[in-house]
């Protein structure tokens, strides 16, 4: 069924009140405005549209718009005292649903509405309904375009295109089947003008537009900023160490390739626990990487708000942008922080997470979740039992090779050449060190030996390593636990 057929059928439902949150404004407009002229002389109702800039407005003819009824009360009272039918769309009255004049006069209206014949339809991006209406209200959501839709819109731009210019658009096949697939679940209007932008850009579908396109479609989708899409992944060669995690991961790459084989599963989703500042959040950039999918970080600190329902709220609609951007990698960062509970949470933490596994058993988009902790005490037993992560992994602090990795690519990175380097006496004197406190190493011998005015060699790096005082050292019985813990229940990342 259609959009059109399953807004008629509400409008003809008798319901007063009919509630669309949507940012296609455009579209519902439209297809009220076909209903409108497509109905008989017996069943015809004029078809009005009010915003505070224009007031009142007909639609289903050319008429001028009536500003004195601008305001939200005076258009009320208008559209109360009328007597003949009519549909008004409402358009951007969220920030008037709080009045009490409003609501009465909404509630005036849905009340004789069997008798007047008049539905008001409220459209805005929110819409939040006071109690009092709800017992007159419906919803209605316009559907999203599926593949043969997005299809013939993207072809739609490519005819418009050649007509434009006189060129026909160049296509890739491949590509053209993945930007089909990329500009999923986003409105009519949205998948024309990303469409339509990566054409125009030059002339031609490929490879290099589908970048663009998801950064795009992640900005439309995430409007409250609580995921962040992590734009700089990295390949599973610069993840020093991690062979079994590497190795796990590199078997389950078919899953993210277009057609992949029949009866098997997809991946859900790894948990890391380990030692702090060993690689947990590289392992998470290098997954995406693997599967040559984007990455979005949910950060919890920015999920929860202090008013009532938002905390849960954020975290529906962000889960809700990552399905829809799908396929990708969802990177649930230090996940303890934000599901510990305590005295004062006043059960939000664990709303939070009833909210999280209860998407975790439900999903069914393409969504692998990867949750990095530190503090293996503080997550619930509920987030770590058997069948909410694929496995489990612990990252440990690197051995000697993965030791002689970690330098390698941080000196490199900075310049420095490894091989002219005692590298053997580096990972000596590292035994205990996380990766970020090597990299913090050779950071501070640059900084020395600019200071000495001398040319940074391994004799800076190593007096720098040795003044270090790891984590392993000053939290020894901590990280001692933790690795006490992990035998048997985890598996090595190493």
């Amino acid at each position: 069924m259609s959009d059109r057929r399953d807004l008629e059928l509400v409008l003809e439902s008798g319901t007063p009140l009919i509630v669309i949150e949507t940012t296609d404004e455009t579209r519902v407009l439209e297809l009220l405005r076909e209903i409108a002229v497509s109905r008989s002389a017996s069943s015809y109702r004029p078809l009005f549209r009010w915003s505070i800039t224009d007031g009142i407005q007909r639609l289903d003819l050319e008429l001028e718009a009536q500003r004195h009824n601008a305001e939200p009360e005076e258009a009320l009272r208008h559209i109360r005292a009328t007597s003949k039918p009519g549909v008004f769309a409402l358009l951007d009255f969220h920030p008037f649903l709080k009045e009490p004049v409003h609501i009465r006069l909404l509630k005036d209206i849905a009340l004789a509405a069997d008798t007047a014949k008049i539905t008001l339809l409220l459209i805005g991006h929110r819409l939040e309904i006071p109690q009092e209406l709800t017992g007159f209200t419906s919803r209605f959501a316009l559907r999203l375009p599926d593949a043969s839709d997005r299809r013939a819109i993207v072809e739609r731009c490519a005819d418009d295109y050649l007509s434009e210019t006189g060129r026909r658009v160049k296509v890739d096949p491949a590509a053209l089947e993945l930007l089909i697939q990329n500009l999923s679940g986003l409105t009519t209007a949205d998948t024309e003008r990303l469409a339509r932008n990566a054409i125009r850009d030059d002339g031609a579908v490929t490879a290099s537009d589908l970048p663009a396109v998801m950064k795009a479609k992640y900005q439309l989708l995430n409007r409250g900023g609580v995921l962040s899409f992590e734009y700089d992944t990295t390949r599973l060669a610069e993840l020093a160490g991690f062979r079994n995690l590497k190795q796990w991961l590199t078997q389950r790459t078919w899953a993210f390739r277009p057609n992949p084989p029949a009866g098997l599963e997809s991946p859900k989703g790894i948990l890391l626990l380990g030692v702090q500042g060993c690689g947990k959040s590289l392992a998470a950039k290098a997954t995406a990487g693997a599967f040559g999918v984007p990455l979005l970080r949910l950060d919890f600190g920015s999920l929860y708000n202090k008013f009532h329902g938002e905390t849960e709220r954020n975290l529906r609609e962000s889960l809700q942008t990552a399905e829809v951007l799908s396929p990708c990698v969802l990177w649930l960062d230090e996940i303890e922080k934000g599901l510990a509970t305590g005295n004062d949470d006043s059960g939000t933490a664990r709303r939070v997470l009833g909210g999280l596994l209860t998407w975790m058993a439900e999903r069914r988009a393409q969504v692998f979740m990867v949750a990095t902790a530190n503090e293996v005490s503080e997550l619930p037993p509920e987030l770590i039992r058997k069948g909410r992560f694929d496995e489990i992994f612990f990252v440990d602090l690197p051995p000697p090779q993965s030791r002689a990795e970690i330098l390698t690519i941080h000196l490199r990175k900075r310049g420095l050449a490894p091989e002219r380097m005692n590298l053997a006496q580096l990972v000596a004197l590292t035994d205990g060190f996380s990766g970020a406190e090597i990299e913090q190493g050779i950071v501070s011998s640059l900084y020395a030996a600019h200071a000495l005015g001398q040319q940074p060699d391994d004799s800076h790096v190593a007096h720098e390593l040795r003044k270090t005082r790891p984590l392993s050292v000053i939290m020894a019985e901590r990280v001692a636990a933790l690795r006490e813990w992990a035998v048997g229940r985890t598996v090595p990342a190493e």
